[in-house]
Order: structure tokens, then sequence, then C-alpha cells
């Protein structure tokens, strides 16, 4: 029900990287096109619990994971005993979806020199919850859809004001997309040679979300050397995530990259290698997230 489940964190870290492994072997990325339905809530959108306020880390991606395998046409996820509490329940026979909590447990130990030391021990508990779609009985808010959550017009213009407001040094030319660091600079190529305004917008959240490791932001060092190297895999999935969450904030799809194939076999042997690795990059994506949006007018 709504109790976290007793789960060894080595099993839980496994289970939810494993579930995320079989997709991209399969080549689907599950923070692509991350919604489609005509909800209330958004054409596409975080998930959202149930008082509306959105999941971060890595729950988008357990949750967008299963609610595109489910076919499920709302993002609003509740646990059992929220369902009751707003007059619902869950349909008899559903099976509900994982999220995990993390947090941190401080021990007192003896050191070395039988000094008292504090060391701090993360822990992941997991919860279950369901979606709105596996609910019935709710207040019809729940339920309600729309032609269009928003204007095409209206989400470019969105998209515009964002990155106009983080007053980075973003340039336009040539055929390539990329951030340079030591320049601190974005190099895109201009918004008509891509395919569609969503696949401009989305690779520009890419590079920015780059543009965020630089020492004078986040200052993020995930062991890049060179290009292809593990340390360069991570620092793209965290890019490729944190486009995904800007993305979703702004209502527009996140577009694969052509360079996807490339990427994906790196991000394989990370994510083989370390199952914690999608736990961090989720983590560092969402900081990522959280500085461009604090950079905002209205933040």
């Amino acid at each position: 029900m709504s109790r976290p489940t007793a789960e060894t964190r080595p099993d839980l870290y496994a289970r939810v990287t494993d579930a995320i492994l079989a997709d991209l072997e399969r080549g689907v990325r599950p923070w692509t096109k991350p919604w489609s339905a005509e909800h209330l809530a958004g054409a596409v959108s975080r998930p959202l619990r149930h008082n509306l306020q959105p999941y971060s880390g890595i729950n988008v991606l357990l949750l967008w994971a299963q609610a595109c395998a489910s076919g499920y046409s709302a993002p609003i996820w509740m646990t059992f005993r929220q369902a009751l509490e707003l007059g619902g329940h869950v349909r008899k026979g559903e099976h509900g979806s994982t999220v995990v909590y993390a947090n941190q447990i401080v021990r007192s130990e003896a050191d070395e020199n039988g000094q008292d030391v504090e060391r701090q021990i993360p822990f992941l508990k997991a919860y279950t919850v369901f979606n709105v779609d596996q609910v019935e009985g709710l207040p019809e808010p729940f339920y309600a859809t729309v032609a269009s959550a928003l204007l095409p017009a209206r989400r470019i213009e969105a998209a515009e004001a964002f990155f106009s407001s983080l007053k980075a040094d973003i340039r336009h030319g040539g055929g390539q997309a990329y951030y340079m660091i030591g320049e601190d600079r974005v190099q895109m190529p201009l918004f008509e040679s891509f395919v569609d305004p969503q696949s401009y917008y989305a690779t520009l959240a890419h590079e920015c979300t780059h543009w965020t490791r630089h020492p004078s932001r986040l200052d993020r060092d995930l062991g890049r050397k060179r290009w292809s190297d593990a340390g360069y895999a991570r620092e793209e999935l965290v890019a490729e995530l944190g486009a995904a969450f800007v993305c979703a904030d702004l209502g527009l799809e996140l577009s694969p990259r052509e360079d996807h194939a490339a990427y994906l076999a790196g991000w394989l042997q990370v994510l083989k290698a370390d199952k914690r690795a999608i736990f961090s990059a989720a983590s560092h994506a969402q900081k990522a997230a959280d500085y461009l949006v604090g950079l905002q007018p209205h933040s």
C-alpha cells in the first residue's frame, strides 16, 4: 500500500537500473516523448503527485517509463491511501508502480583513534503509487481532458523567453550543437536548419544543461577526460535527462538527437558497470534543471 517496502539498497538500485537498461537495450529512451495525452494537467508534463506537485529526479524517469508502457492517459499518481482520502479507490487487480525516496541517516562510529565520528549513510525506500487511470471515484478534475493545453505558438514563445533569461552566450551557425567550457559558449545550428521548432529547443536544452557544469555555476565534474570515455557518457546522460526535464516543464516533446545511437552504447556501458549511475545522473540533471529555472524572472 502506501507504506515503504523493506528492500536492501543494492536490490532497489539494481531493479531500477535494470528496468531502464531493458528499455535502452531495445533502443527506447524512457525520457523521450514522455507525454502525449491531452490531459488537463498538460500535454507534456512531469509526473505529478496527488496534490499536482511534480516528481523530481529518478522518479520522473520511473513514472514516464511506466506511463508509456501501460498507456496511461494522465500524468497524475497517488498512493492507495491517498486515493481513499480523495474519495476514490484503486480498481481490484491493478498493479502499482514503484517510486523511491532517498535520504541519509547519520551514525556515530569510532575511528581508528577511538574518536567518535559521524558518518552519513544514504538509503532508499520504495513506495507504490497508482496512476489515476487505475483509480475510480476521484473528483472529476483528476480525469479532465482538454483539446489542447497550450497553443504551439505559445509553447515556442515560452521556450524563447526561458532560454533568453539564462543570459548564456548562445551563438548560431555551422552544422553542430555543442558547449565549449573553455569559452563558456553554447554553439547551435541556425533555427531554420532544424526539422521543427521542438527539435531546436530540445537540442538547446541539452546544451544549456551542459552549460550548467561550468565552475562558476554547478561546477559539475563527472571525470570526463576525452570524447567517448565513461565520464563523457555520464555527462551526456545528465544533459539528456536535464533536457527532458526542461522540455517537460516547457510543454515540449523531447526529440531524439541524430547522435543518439553513438551515445546509447556509452550509456549502456556506464549503467551496466554502476547500478547507481542512473540515480546520480538523474540527481545531477534535476539540479541542472532547477538551476536553469532559478534564472527565470519569476524565481
